[in-house]
C-alpha cells in the first residue's frame, strides 16, 4: 500500500466516502471542512489507483502531554478491512509523527468498540484513562 497525504480538495473529496463510514452522521461538506483545516493531515492508503483507508491527524502540545500526534480519523473502507491497511496506516501515521518530534501517538475511542481497543492494544497503546466529556 502507498500511503500519502491528501491535500487538494479533490484528493479530499475522494477520501469523504471513506471518512463518513467512521462518521456517518456528518455531511460531505462537513468532512471536506474538517479536512481542511490547516493543522489536520489527512493520509491515504492506496492499492492499485484505489483509495482504500485514510487516517486523519493533529499534532499538538497541551499542559499534560508532551508533544503527540492525536489520530482523530482511522477507517479502511469496509471491504478492505482485515488485510492489515489499517496497520500499514498507523506504523505511517506514527512514523511521520516522530519524524516532527512527536513523542507519541493518541486517540479516544467509544466504549462501546472493544474490538477496536483490542486492535490498538495488540499494536502496543496503553490504555491510561478516559476521555470524558459533556455535550452542550
Amino acid at each position: 500500500m502507498d500511503v500519502r497525504e491528501l491535500t487538494d480538495e479533490a484528493e479530499r473529496r475522494a477520501a469523504v466516502p471513506l471518512v463518513r463510514q467512521l462518521w456517518s452522521e456528518a455531511s460531505a461538506d462537513e468532512v471536506l471542512a474538517w479536512t481542511a483545516a490547516e493543522e489536520y493531515h489527512l493520509f491515504g492508503g492506496v492499492v492499485d489507483g484505489e483509495l482504500v483507508g485514510v487516517a486523519g491527524v493533529v499534532v499538538t502540545d497541551f499542559l499534560h502531554h508532551a508533544r503527540h500526534a492525536w489520530l482523530y480519523d482511522l477507517v479502511v473502507d469496509e471491504p478492505r478491512r482485515g488485510a492489515g491497511h489499517g496497520t500499514t496506516l498507523v506504523e505511517f501515521v506514527e512514523e511521520w509523527a516522530a519524524d516532527r518530534g512527536c513523542e507519541s501517538v493518541a486517540l479516544a475511542s467509544p466504549l462501546e468498540k472493544p474490538g477496536v481497543h483490542r486492535y490498538y492494544e495488540s499494536q502496543g497503546y496503553e490504555r491510561w484513562g478516559y476521555v470524558i466529556e459533556k455535550e452542550l
